[in-house]
């Protein structure tokens, strides 16, 4: 079957400052959607991401659990956020010895210095970076890392990419990860990629598409066209009862924080380090999977 498709739909275009609140809100009234639909992550990408010994671990927009229970079940203590009471109920329900709060990530309720790591799946694009990144270094024991995680579907496959052709999706993971590489909040960020398979009906296909923020702000009657285009994609492309896998790369990064130290009270030479300062070069002993990224 050739991939043929009628002029591309703007629907996914990056909302503008003024409207990345509405955005945001929106996943209130479809989290039920949300929780159908949304893939999981791969455990080893969970493992790269936290580690493999058990950790602190602040989640920042957690939403409704798909990468909390994965944390929870590797033995990591973990305090599960969002600012949507609405997403946080499905998580709570799932996981319920799972702690949670009402909470964004300009203003997170635990102690300064007092976590391993924070991790952010899907989320980390809607934050107010400028406020959300000192705040997340704030809580960051010394060593503590901030890891991000998105997954992107693998539009290498014909049937992939007419689906975003029809819902107007854009890649914009550079500029998604870009303030991470950017602040001098946090060091060297480390990259990695994983893969991931998920299986889908007709009825999860259209709720997969029915959470995405800028669908969820259309009208009902512009929502219902592109939703009856899915449906007739998926007629197309799907296995009846046997559904259709959706492939997805799994984007992982992760950074140690830079804590500001006061200043030295005693006169220094320019040749004299000082205390707290960052070296030039990246930590001894990287791993060699990983691609290490200078953005400065």
């Amino acid at each position: 079957m050739t991939d043929q498709t009628g002029p591309v739909e703007p629907t996914a275009a990056q909302p503008r400052p003024e409207q990345r609140t509405q955005h945001a809100l929106s996943f209130a009234g479809v989290a039920d959607a949300y929780d159908r639909a949304r893939p999981s992550y791969p455990e080893e990408a969970v493992s790269w991401l936290v580690g493999k010994q058990p950790a602190t671990v602040v989640e920042l927009g957690a939403g409704t659990g798909k990468l909390t229970g994965l944390l929870a079940a590797a033995g990591h203590d973990v305090l599960a956020t969002d600012p949507l009471a609405e997403m946080l109920a499905h998580l709570r329900r799932r996981l319920p010895a799972v702690r949670t709060a009402v909470a964004s990530a300009e203003e997170i309720p635990v102690a300064s210095r007092s976590v391993d790591v924070v991790v952010c799946a899907q989320s980390f694009h809607w934050f107010d970076h400028a406020v959300a990144l000192p705040e997340i270094a704030r809580v960051l024991r010394p060593g503590g890392r901030l890891a991000l995680v998105w997954n992107h579907r693998d539009n290498d496959i014909p049937w992939v990419r007419k689906l975003e052709r029809l819902i107007g999706e854009h890649d914009e993971r550079e500029e998604n990860v870009r303030p991470l590489m950017e602040t001098t909040h946090f060091g060297w960020v480390e990259q990695e990629e994983f893969r991931l398979w998920q299986s889908l009906d007709a009825d999860r296909l259209e709720d997969l598409v029915r959470s995405r923020s800028y669908i969820a702000v259309m009208s009902e009657e512009e929502r219902t066209a592109v939703l009856t285009k899915v449906r007739a994609l998926y007629d197309d492309y799907g296995r009846g009862h046997d559904g259709m896998l959706l492939p997805y790369l799994t984007d992982c990064y992760r950074a140690t924080v830079r804590h500001r130290e006061p200043e030295p009270a005693t006169d220094q030479t320019d040749d004299e380090p000082t205390a707290g300062a960052v070296p030039d070069e990246p930590p001894d002993g990287p791993d060699t999977d990983a691609l290490l990224i200078d953005f400065r």
